[in-house]
């Protein structure tokens, strides 16, 4: 049987009608920067959301999407402070530096809230100790869907990051358009990003939609990189847990 711990809400920051960041006091918890864990507000309905705080970080952090007909995201969203959270006690998942092999380059691709995962790894020490560049692509359909920019940027001004932005529904300046599989297959992305990306120095961390997980991989596969196993060691290394 799960074990919980128990949580109250310090902030619910809402980005959009739909978009919501759950800032949450509770029992430390520990767990490796890119994992998720479930949460709920009964024992009987869980879902996973991944960690977007670093784990050093003693306030813990979940950012997601509000399904309308879902059983748990609409009672999240409407949160106040002080209301209770329950948290597991298993966090888990394999998008973490420990399973990747060293590179000269590592990208971490998300869509949507898929870079919660990426902000957690970002804000701890291991990236920036282990590759001579960091990029994080992030890919949303309207512009004021790019959240946690002010976090961005501060990761950015104490570290090397390089970004590259992906707006599909509508014009954004800085942004680039269209869809992130197509940018790796006609070179923009890496264009973009100003490092080549390629299987002889990059490491690929894929987070977001089953459709840009299965194209990305296949744009990549192209390109000559592979699926990173343990076993086979490779290029790629992907999360989905929609």
């Amino acid at each position: 049987m799960a074990k919980w711990l128990e949580g109250r809400v310090i902030e619910n920051k809402h980005w959009t009608d739909a978009l919501f960041s759950l800032r949450v006091e509770a029992p430390r918890l520990a767990f490796d920067a890119g994992q998720f864990v479930r949460i709920a507000l009964d024992e009987k309905v869980a879902r996973p959301f991944s960690f977007v705080n670093p784990p050093d970080d003693p306030v813990l952090e979940f950012y997601g999407i509000v399904v309308p007909e879902g059983p748990l995201s609409p009672r999240l969203a409407e949160l106040r402070v002080g209301d209770r959270l329950l948290v597991a006690t298993n966090p888990a998942g394999f998008l973490v530096l420990r399973e990747v092999p060293d590179a000269k380059t590592l990208w971490l691709v998300s869509t949507g809230t898929g870079i919660a995962p990426f902000l957690s790894i970002l804000r701890s020490a291991e990236p920036w100790q282990r590759f001579r560049n960091v990029v994080l692509v992030h890919a949303v359909r309207h512009a004021r869907e790019l959240v946690y920019q002010d976090t961005i940027r501060k990761i950015s001004q104490e570290h090397p990051l390089r970004t590259v932005t992906f707006v599909s529904r509508e014009t954004a300046p800085g942004s680039l358009a269209g869809r992130i599989p197509a940018a790796i297959a006609d070179g923009r992305l890496e264009s973009a990003a100003g490092v080549a990306l390629d299987a002889a120095g990059s490491h690929v961390m894929l987070c977001g939609n089953p459709a840009m997980l299965k194209d990305a991989t296949a744009a990549l596969a192209a390109r000559g990189l592979r699926k990173h196993r343990r076993r086979a060691p490779g290029h790629i290394t992907v999360e989905s847990f929609w």
